[in-house]
C-alpha cells in the first residue's frame, strides 16, 4: 500500500506542476511560494488539529533553516516550471538524491582528520561513478536548453534540487528529533508565506488577474495532498527494502510531468533531453539503493 501512497503522491506533485506553468502566467514565483505557502498553513492548522499535533517547537532554528533552504528550492523550482518543459523542471528538481549522496561523499571528507587511528575514509568508487553520471545527466538535459536561451532557467532548476536535498536532510534530522510531520510541514508553509509575502512587498504584486486567479487553490490543495500521501508512504514502509521502493517510486512523478507536457503543453524535448533524463533517474535510483546498503552495513 505505501507503494501506492508514493506513485499518487509522484502524480499530486505533477499535476501541482501543472497548475503552477499555467498559474505563472499572471503570477511571479515569490507570488506563487507566498499563496501556495498560506493555504499550505490552512491545511497543516487542520491537520494538526485533527492530530492533536501542538504547532509550537522546541528547535525553532533548525526549523527556520529548514524553512529557509525548502523555500529557495520552491521558489527555484516554480521558477524553473515557468520557462522550461515541464518534465525537465520536475526532473533537474529530483537530482535531490544525487546532491544527497555527493553531501554524504563531502561530509565524510570533511570530518576525517589525519592520524594513525583514523585511516582515510574509503573511496566509495561506485557513489562517486554515480554521482558524476547525474551530472553527466544534467549537462545532456541543458544542452539542448542554452541553445534554446533556457540555460538560465535549468541553472535555477538545478539549484532547486541543491537546495531541496539540503532540506531533505534537515528533515531527516527534525524527524529523528521526534518532531511531528504536520508540524514540519506548517513551519516550512509558514516560511514559504513570509517569504513570498516578503518577496512580493520588494517586487511588488501583479495585477488580480480575476477568474485565472482560481489556479492557485488546487496549487495548494495539490501541494499538500502530495505533501500527506509521501508522508503516510515513507511512515507505512516499515522495512528497509520497503522504504527503498518507496524512495524510488518518486521517479514517477517525471513520466506523469512528461505526459502532462506533451498532452497539455505541447512540449517537444529533443532526444539528448530524454537521454539526460534517464541518466538521472538511473543515478538517483542507484545513489538511492547505495546509501540505504552504506547504512545497513554501518
Amino acid at each position: 500500500m505505501q507503494a501506492l501512497w508514493m506513485v499518487l503522491a509522484a502524480f499530486l506533485f505533477a499535476s501541482m506542476g501543472v497548475c503552477v506553468k499555467i498559474a505563472s502566467q499572471w503570477f511571479s514565483a515569490a507570488e506563487l511560494v507566498f499563496y501556495r505557502g498560506l493555504i499550505g498553513m490552512g491545511l497543516l492548522a487542520l491537520l494538526a488539529r485533527r492530530q492533536s499535533v501542538r504547532l509550537g517547537t522546541a528547535y525553532p532554528g533548525m526549523h527556520a533553516w529548514r524553512s529557509l533552504v525548502g523555500v529557495v528550492a520552491l521558489g527555484a523550482w516554480f521558477y524553473a516550471i515557468a520557462h522550461l518543459p515541464l518534465a525537465s523542471a520536475i526532473t533537474l528538481n529530483y537530482m535531490s538524491s544525487v546532491w544527497i549522496a555527493a553531501f554524504v561523499m563531502g561530509g565524510a571528507l570533511l570530518a576525517w582528520r589525519p592520524s594513525p587511528q583514523t585511516p582515510r575514509p574509503p573511496l566509495q568508487v561506485p557513489l562517486v561513478l554515480t554521482v558524476l553520471a547525474g551530472f553527466a545527466g544534467v549537462l545532456l538535459m541543458l544542452r539542448p536548453s542554452v541553445g534554446d536561451g533556457q540555460g538560465f532557467a535549468g541553472t535555477v532548476g538545478l539549484l532547486s534540487g541543491f537546495c531541496a536535498a539540503m532540506a531533505y536532510m534537515q528533515v531527516s534530522a527534525l524527524s529523528r528529533l521526534g518532531e511531528p510531520e504536520a508540524r514540519t510541514v506548517f513551519y516550512f508553509a509558514l516560511g514559504s508565506a513570509v517569504a513570498g509575502g516578503a518577496a512580493m512587498l520588494v517586487a511588488g504584486a501583479s495585477p488580480w488577474p480575476g477568474w485565472p486567479a482560481l489556479w492557485l487553490l488546487p496549487l495548494g490543495l495539490l501541494a499538500a495532498g502530495g505533501q500527506l500521501c509521501m508522508t503516510l508512504a515513507y511512515a507505512r514502509a516499515t522495512t528497509a527494502r520497503s522504504t527503498l521502493v518507496v524512495a524510488n517510486l518518486q521517479y514517477s512523478g517525471i513520466i506523469f510531468a512528461s505526459l502532462y507536457g506533451v498532452l497539455l503543453f505541447g512540449d517537444a524535448l529533443p532526444l539528448l533531453a530524454w537521454a539526460g533524463m534517464a541518466l538521472i533517474v538511473a543515478s538517483g535510483i542507484a545513489a538511492t539503493a547505495l546509501r540505504a546498503r552504506g547504512a545497513a552495513t554501518n
